[in-house]
């Protein structure tokens, strides 16, 4: 548990929206956080990013009577972030909660100018963040770190051609799933049964992200966990995911919730260890911080426990699995908001104390 934050104000300031596909995800996100967040220990201040990139203070969300739409507007008063950021008097703190899912809110963009301002922040740092965004590259560190993944293959859109598909088919065979590296709630994420499928797959896939990884299809169960901290870590009881489609899709994740969440998962003691160690593991490897959600397959008879890949701005809808897995390991969700919070304050003094000049 990270150490309390000083006594004084804390101004929250939440960002959702921005630029990427996953901007309506953000927006569903941030309006139950805003449902959840203690108003009389922060003074919240929302920040709607619009597609385009500008910031606009969307005091609206606030002003809701009873409970919040399922996603906030991103509509307000034009604002600059650099006063948006700043304290406004020596004795208040600022935070930052990037509810930014995808590109430029996920990848490292938006904590590369949150660390020039100088401003605390929830989640990965740049290095982390972008790492952990970047499917293809992340692969590459979870390999080098000895970490056990399904096998895949990476792709730039301009190497594509008429005989890529049947490369991949020669070396992963079929089904496969094709994916944006980097996007996540599984958009643009399709599954090739056949080589037609596959060729519009990729075409898909090469729409949204210029990297594209295509993973072999693994029969297992798909399992989840969620890691909370920095230095310290702890890892919340595993959950297991039952999609209501024929795999863990947007609509799952974001919409009707079809898929089934079995929280906490019927495995062995013994695979519950493992869970906790490789996703501990894979957190470090990845530079994480804060917090992030680890995903796995369980080839039960097999290879066993396999990474599949880490979120480190998971959902945090009623439906999601990283406030859901919390939830159940005793931490609801308004005090992981608290404790979220305190993390952020902790990395931040944390990494100051290596700012020296040479002066």
């Amino acid at each position: 548990m990270p150490t309390a934050p000083r006594s004084g104000p804390i101004r929250l300031v939440v960002l959702f929206g921005g630029q990427s596909a996953e901007h309506d995800v953000s927006r569903i996100t941030a309006a139950h956080v805003l449902r959840a967040v203690d108003h009389e220990r922060y003074r919240v201040v929302p920040i709607g990013i619009t597609r385009e990139g500008a910031w606009l203070q969307a005091d609206d969300a606030l002003a809701e009577p009873g409970e919040l739409p399922n996603g906030l507007e991103v509509a307000g008063t034009v604002v600059d972030p650099s006063p948006t950021l700043a304290p406004a008097h020596a004795d208040e703190q600022v935070v930052v909660l990037p509810l930014l899912h995808g590109p430029f809110g996920e990848d490292g963009t938006v904590q590369g100018m949150l660390e020039l301002a100088g401003v605390p922040y929830v989640g990965a740092g740049v290095l982390g963040s972008a790492l952990s965004m970047d499917k293809a590259k992340a692969k590459e560190v979870v390999a080098h770190a000895g970490i056990p993944q399904c096998r895949w293959l990476t792709f730039r859109d301009v190497d594509i051609d008429a005989r890529t598909a049947d490369t991949i088919v020669g070396e992963l065979g079929l089904p496969v799933f094709v994916k944006p590296a980097n996007l996540g709630s599984s958009v643009g994420v399709s599954k090739a049964h056949d080589t037609d499928e596959l060729r519009a797959a990729l075409l898909l896939a090469g729409e949204y992200d210029e990297w594209i990884v295509v993973e072999e299809h693994v029969t297992g169960r798909e399992i989840e966990v969620a890691v909370l901290g920095n230095t310290e870590l702890r890892v919340s009881v595993p959950g297991e995911v039952r999609p209501g489609a024929e795999f863990y899709d947007y609509a799952d994740k974001y919409l009707d919730g079809s898929a089934e969440l079995v929280i906490p998962a019927d495995l062995s003691d013994d695979v519950r260890h493992q869970v906790s160690q490789i996703a501990m593991a894979a957190f470090r490897a990845l530079r994480a911080e804060g917090m992030a959600r680890v995903d796995f397959f369980y080839e039960e008879g097999g290879r066993g426990l396999l990474l599949n890949e880490i979120n480190t701005i998971p959902g945090f809808t009623p439906i999601s699995m990283y406030p859901k897995l919390w939830a159940a390991s005793g931490l609801p969700y308004a005090e992981l908001i608290d404790e979220l919070v305190a993390l952020a304050l902790e990395r931040h003094a944390r990494r100051a104390t290596h700012r020296r000049t040479d002066h």
